[in-house]
């Protein structure tokens, strides 16, 4: 049986997983004329990720590679390169050659919302990619700290003055969501944006912030814990996770935001390649470990075709662009 790291594992190990690629990078990327694709993989395939080393899309990355490193023959090397929610990752990866070795693990909030909050040059977009197959979708919650008495989404609606939220990062589904939250129901708030959820969760348990918008398998344990109190879930309905917490839909906010993420590779990776990469990858979708991954990181299974992630992202991004638009909302602060 596969066994995934955990967060201490992935973080001992993240720095010299970079140096290996960094290492190997340096060896370059031009290669002369056509390649045999009939040998791929032609050696190991690297995983990069956006995010830093122990966060969801992190330990997604790690157990999708655990098990394709099995189906496809070949090593997958997971490497951190995180900044500006994936962006620059993401744009190292789609300028690789097109030839299946290079791969980025991508979240639909960097195609769909980092647009609305950056200038068009840094956005990233999907047609620069080649998007092998849909992943997961990771629900988020909206919790109160310790001391903001906070026990339901009517409390803080009946504050009756400012309320500091911590957000996952500039141009993130958290701040999307929290923000189109608090416009609908006339709740005035202070966004504080962290780079990630773990130091907004840890700004929460602090009471540095009063609320913040998080993935619900980051927030868990201290749900659990009784540490922080959740108040939402940004879904369309009831988390199975939580089915005490009411949906934002079912508090009368229309807020249709969630995390979804996808593995792609660069433009114009060619079709027998991508049929590999994506037969590696359903071989791992139906092994008991990944089953049990996504159970254990409260993930819903969201293995579509590249083609189906392509035009619900696309729809997503339209959808967002109109909430913005509606709320006079501007992600971006100067941009």
């Amino acid at each position: 049986m596969m066994h995934f790291p955990s967060r201490r594992a992935v973080l001992g190990t993240a720095s010299a997983l970079t140096l290996l690629a960094l290492t190997t990078a340096c060896g370059g990327n031009v290669a002369g004329g056509a390649a045999d694709t009939s040998k791929y993989p032609n050696g190991p395939v690297t995983l990069t990720v956006g995010q830093a080393a122990g966060g969801s899309t992190d330990l997604i990355a790690r157990a999708l590679a655990e098990g394709a490193t099995k189906s496809l023959g070949a090593p997958m090397p997971v490497v951190n390169k995180p900044g500006a929610n994936g962006a620059l990752a993401t744009k190292e990866v789609a300028g690789k050659p097109a030839d299946g070795q290079e791969l980025i693990l991508v979240t639909a909030s960097l195609i769909t919302i980092t647009p609305l909050a950056v200038s068009a040059d840094e956005a990233v977009k999907i047609e620069d990619l080649d998007i092998i197959a849909g992943l997961s979708q990771d629900d988020y919650v909206l919790v109160a700290s310790p001391d903001s008495g906070f026990k339901s989404f009517d409390d803080v609606t009946g504050a009756g003055r400012n309320i500091t939220f911590g957000t996952t990062g500039v141009g993130t589904g958290s701040q999307l969501a929290q923000t189109v939250l608090f416009k609908q129901a006339n709740v005035q708030g202070t966004d504080v944006p962290f780079d990630s959820g773990k130091p907004a969760l840890t700004a929460v348990l602090g009471n540095q912030v009063e609320l913040a918008t998080i993935q619900l398998g980051e927030a868990m344990p201290q749900i659990e814990a009784g540490k922080v109190t959740p108040l939402l879930v940004f879904s369309e309905e009831r988390n199975t996770f939580l089915p005490d917490v009411p949906s934002a839909k079912e508090a009368g906010y229309d807020v249709p935001v969630a995390q979804y993420r996808a593995v792609a590779a660069p433009k114009g990776t060619p079709q027998d390649v991508k049929d590999k990469l994506l037969a590696s990858f359903q071989e791992t979708f139906k092994s008991e470990a990944y089953q049990e991954f996504n159970k254990k990181n409260m993930l819903t299974p969201k293995e579509i075709s590249g083609e189906e992630v392509t035009t619900q992202w696309k729809d997503y991004a339209a959808k967002y662009k109109a909430l913005v638009e509606q709320y006079g909302i501007n992600l971006g602060g100067n941009k």
